[in-house]
């Protein structure tokens, strides 16, 4: 393992560019003028990119009464470290990201390893549209119609050994492709994991699109995990190898600091991010820009009907 700098500094993750860039926005949404700041951001490449349709059926068991997140803001406000550590980023630069082919592998602890492409993924289980709530950690939400089908179902087309008890996920890291790959933030790969049940669950979405659409290049295209109950760092994105394991493996934002990202990170309004109080939360798109209200965020995210079940009798304090 590559051993990262620990004194890495706010300006080696925050260019004094954007910083800046970030202060001229909070300045415009003073004014009054913040939708006008960021109609740039609306015209980006990626975001016009004209996805495809899909065919897919609301599954209103899994679905959110919240108002769902406008598309202009869950297509352009994100994160994703691989095109930049701005969340404007990822759609100014996420248009490098070549898609086609694409294949993932599925390896590990599992009786019928395999090498999967797009159409054979597409073939395993009819696709369905699920209105998640999304929480970052950054105190920001949004409401989101992800389309695909539970996890689960590509779990048991594998069969997992009993000694698999996590499952962890692996990105696509391509230099050529990804601008901030090279950046020593994390020790690419991406990298994250769940535990066996928590990748069963039938909420744990594998996901191939978005409103109906696929997936646009900075939102993780062409298939990435949602998890809604966890924070958002924890639905790995643009995924290229899937790892059933026996150990618990090791996640990119765990290794940059356990004390602030932990391996399980459920949404929990006990339990404060070192730097941030995670009681709270922001809707991102509700027309008032960075003084929109704040609400309430839920244990969960509002899912604790689906998964408490899973943390019984586990401190989550400790367990974060």
């Amino acid at each position: 393992m590559r051993f990262i700098d620990r004194t890495i500094l706010p300006s080696d993750i925050t260019p004094q560019a954007v910083f800046e860039n970030r202060r001229s926005l909070i300045k415009a949404a003073a004014a009054g003028s913040f939708g006008r700041a960021l109609a740039p951001w609306f015209s980006r490449e990626a975001l016009a990119a004209n996805p495809e349709k899909l065919n897919v059926q609301l599954n209103a068991t899994y679905s959110a009464a919240d108002e769902t997140t406008p598309y202009k803001y869950a297509t352009t406000y994100n994160n994703f470290y691989e095109f930049g550590t701005d969340k404007a980023d990822p759609a100014a630069n996420a248009h490098t990201l070549q898609i086609k082919p694409w294949s993932i592998s599925i390896e590990g602890l599992v009786k019928k390893p395999v090498t999967l492409d797009m159409d054979a993924l597409l073939k395993l289980a009819p696709m369905e549209e699920r209105i998640y709530r999304m929480r970052c950690v950054e105190g920001w939400s949004m409401v989101i119609p992800w389309d695909g089908f539970s996890l689960s179902k590509l779990i048991n087309k594998v069969e997992p050994l009993g000694s698999a008890k996590f499952v962890e996920f692996i990105s696509l890291a391509d230099r050529k492709q990804m601008p901030g790959v090279k950046s020593n933030i994390i020790d690419w790969p991406y990298r994250e994991g769940l535990r066996m049940d928590e990748a069963m669950n039938p909420l744990t979405l594998l996901t191939f699109g978005m409103y109906g659409e696929t997936l646009p290049k900075q939102n993780g295209a062409p298939v990435r995990i949602v998890v809604p109950w966890k924070y958002g760092f924890k639905s790995a994105k643009s995924i290229v190898k899937i790892r059933f394991t026996e150990e618990m493996p090791k996640t990119s934002w765990s290794q940059f600091d356990a004390r602030e990202y932990g391996f399980y990170s459920n949404v929990n309004p006990q339990v404060d991010h070192p730097r941030w109080s995670q009681a709270s939360e922001r809707r991102i798109g509700d027309g008032k820009g960075v003084f929109a209200p704040k609400i309430k965020t839920q244990m969960f995210n509002g899912y604790a009907d689906q998964v408490a079940g899973m943390y019984a009798g586990m401190d989550l304090k400790k367990y974060y």
